[in-house]
């Protein structure tokens, strides 16, 4: 039985310390902040990255380098027969389709997932990989089960401002300048590789009430029946105020009882285009490992 490491990046909400936790490894993400590089929870705090978004300083995010990628799988392969390396969807960034590339030259020892998750559903890949590593199944086996699973995964991301998305160019500033002045709540979806919108709310509660009633319906519809915490994951993520994440947590888990809700900050890489404020609802259907 070869012994296969589990690498991902820092999208997965991972940290440093959780990562020797879980048995796994992570990959910090890169930013520019007014032309200065910082890494993800290695020198840009969840909190230094909020203060200076608030300050409006110009972040983009970037991708880690082809060295420092094949760098810790080089460190990696010296204590490990194989790597499976899963980094955020491909449609939310082009590191994956780097790593892929990068792949190449490994004979086959580093496999890179290309599922399509991102934040905690990214997180509970690593932990399935790291689950069907331990019952045998090599790299390029985790690859596929992993790949066959992808779309069996939802996220809905309810905004409290649309500046960012104003900043970011991915709104109009008049159609920014309509919804602030209606008060407007987007609710964004991401499914397979794409944020897309899903629905406007008037109300932060009418926002959770679609978010909520999205998963549910998921669950019905997508992933194999009424919501069962023996066949559904079912998780949450915010950016910035973690007291209104545990707010609508607990809300949540009133609604869902009998399921075990991790929660995470939203991964920064969503965060610098959305902003502080958001809430998010995840659900997955539940790998049979």
């Amino acid at each position: 039985m070869s012994k296969v490491a589990i690498l991902t990046d820092s999208n997965s909400g991972i940290t440093q310390s959780a990562a020797g936790e879980l048995g796994v490894y992570v990959l910090p993400m890169p930013f520019m902040i007014n032309e200065q590089t910082f890494f993800e929870d290695i020198d840009l705090s969840q909190e230094e990255f909020y203060k200076k978004l608030a300050e409006g300083a110009d972040i983009c995010t970037s991708q880690p380098s082809p060295e420092s990628v094949m760098e810790y799988w080089d460190k990696l392969l010296k204590d490990y027969d194989e790597v499976v390396h899963i980094p955020m969807s491909s449609g939310l960034s082009g590191s994956c389709q780097s790593a892929i590339m990068l792949a190449e030259d490994y004979e086959g020892r580093v496999q890179v997932v290309n599922n399509q998750r991102i934040s905690v559903t990214q997180r509970q890949s690593c932990l399935d990989a790291k689950l069907l590593a331990e019952k045998g199944k090599s790299a390029r086996e985790i690859k596929e089960i992993l790949e066959a699973d992808r779309f069996n995964s939802s996220i809905y991301i309810m905004l409290d401002t649309l500046y960012y998305l104003k900043k970011g160019g991915r709104i109009t500033p008049a159609a920014a300048a309509i919804g602030t002045m209606l008060r407007l709540k987007p609710v964004l979806q991401i499914q397979g590789d794409k944020l897309d919108a899903f629905a406007k709310a008037r109300t932060a509660t009418q926002g959770k009430n679609i978010m909520i009633n999205a998963v549910r319906n998921d669950m019905e519809t997508r992933f194999g029946g009424s919501p069962d915490p023996g066949k559904h994951w079912l998780s949450m993520a915010y950016t910035c105020d973690r007291e209104a994440g545990e707010t609508f947590r607990a809300e949540v888990q009133e609604l869902f009882p009998g399921f075990d809700i991790h929660m995470d900050p939203l991964s920064l890489s969503v965060a610098c285009h959305i902003g502080p404020g958001a809430l998010a609802v995840t659900c997955s259907r539940k790998l049979e490992v």
